[in-house]
């Protein structure tokens, strides 16, 4: 069923490094067991979906989207000098840009484009402590929060009317309007003594503002929200019901960011690895189970990424950082199937032991820009790469 409603990406950050060998598992190559002698998934568990290729079994929950073709696999997906630090990795993929260091987000820059007078203090909404990169620009307001039902200002507070009075003063404090002579004065005053730092104050009112707006506006959304399965008890089972309550009290927002992990897993990997995925499958699996019977999944497609892969041959109980990686996409509109070439596990195609990348990441980006959120992707990732055909 198509929808005239705006459409709604929720992008899941995959933190550590996912083993994309041990995700989408290659059974059907016998270089896969002879690298992964200690680190593998037994043939006989693996969810086939062809005679060479297989889900980890932890993401059973996940099959049937695959089958139904709402899940697109991007395999190999990277970009050129992969670099191996979590950070900079990150940074590189929250910037969409590998070369140089950049500070603003890809989606930040994508709710500029969206909402370029930030009229809408929620078009875009992180789950989560702090502010990821990708959501970073200056001018950008997003609503960060860690726990929706504990959302807002002082409220720990339990006395309306103390609770009332400390937000009178706090909105006093951000007030920027034209009739607030002090607010000017003091702005004034404040960028005679500090030069251009008194654009750190404004940037800081604007937050500020933007905040106790948001705050006000998600308060509301518990009241008409009761969620149609029993989501996982899990931290992303939490986050993406939060998403979900959001997304359903139709407040504006397009983009939702949250993140899962570890993946990092240097030791001890089968069962961890297994055990995240599982968490992820079973959360991902109810949320969009709760938007279908709520008739609000059409709209909404998932963005699975971590900033890299892991190294072909395991270290005895786990992986290193590596290279290429794989991502996902699902949702109702989404056109399933795998993206990009499978890498090579043979030992002359491997670059410096890690698997070498087919689909550039900002490729992928510019489908999800320009088809799914309907938005220039040359303003936010520069020269756009030719689209993976993802909708």
């Amino acid at each position: 069923m198509q929808t005239s409603k705006p459409r709604v990406l929720v992008v899941l950050h995959l933190v550590g490094g996912n083993d994309a060998l041990n995700t989408l598992v290659p059974y059907g190559d016998p270089l896969y067991y002879e690298n992964r002698p200690a680190v593998h998934v037994p043939e006989d568990k693996v969810l086939p979906i062809d005679n060479h290729l297989g889900l980890n079994p932890s993401m059973a929950p996940l099959l049937p989207f695959w089958v139904q073709r709402r899940m697109a696999i991007i395999v190999g997906i990277g970009y050129a000098d992969p670099n191996y630090s979590h950070f900079r990795a990150s940074d590189i993929w929250e910037t969409a840009e590998p070369s140089d260091v950049a500070y603003a987000g890809w989606l930040a820059k994508a709710v500029r484009e969206i909402d370029p007078h930030a009229s809408n203090v929620l078009t875009a909404v992180n789950f989560g402590r702090g502010l990821p990169r990708a959501l970073s620009l200056s001018g950008v307001p997003v609503a960060s929060i860690s726990s929706l039902d504990k959302y807002g200002f002082f409220s720990n507070i339990p006395g309306i009317s103390e609770r009332k009075a400390r937000l009178d003063v706090l909105a006093r404090m951000y007030m920027s309007s034209d009739e607030d002579e002090e607010y000017h004065r003091v702005t004034a005053a404040s960028a005679a003594l500090l030069g251009h730092s008194s654009v750190a104050l404004r940037h800081t009112g604007d937050t500020g503002i933007a905040a106790l707006k948001g705050a006000d506006i998600l308060r509301s959304t518990n009241a008409g929200y009761k969620a149609m399965v029993d989501y996982p008890n899990s931290s992303i089972g939490e986050k993406l019901k939060g998403i979900a309550q959001i997304k359903l009290a139709n407040v504006g927002t397009r983009i939702f960011y949250t993140s899962h992990g570890s993946f990092d897993l240097h030791a001890l990997q089968v069962p961890n690895h297994s055990a995240r995925w599982r968490e992820v499958s079973e959360a991902v699996a109810a949320f969009f189970e709760d938007l279908r019977l709520h008739s609000e999944a059409d709209d909404t497609a998932m963005f699975i990424w971590s900033e890299f892969g892991r190294r072909v041959r395991d270290n005895g109980s786990g992986t290193d950082h590596g290279a290429a990686g794989l991502a996902l996409l699902i949702g109702d509109r989404v056109k399933g199937g795998i993206y990009g070439e499978h890498p090579s596990l043979r030992g002359s195609d491997l670059v410096d032991g890690n698997l070498s990348y087919n689909v550039d990441f900002r490729a992928v980006y510019s489908s999800l820009l320009e088809s799914w959120l309907e938005v220039g992707a040359r303003p936010i990732i520069g020269s756009p790469l030719e689209q993976v055909g993802l909708f």
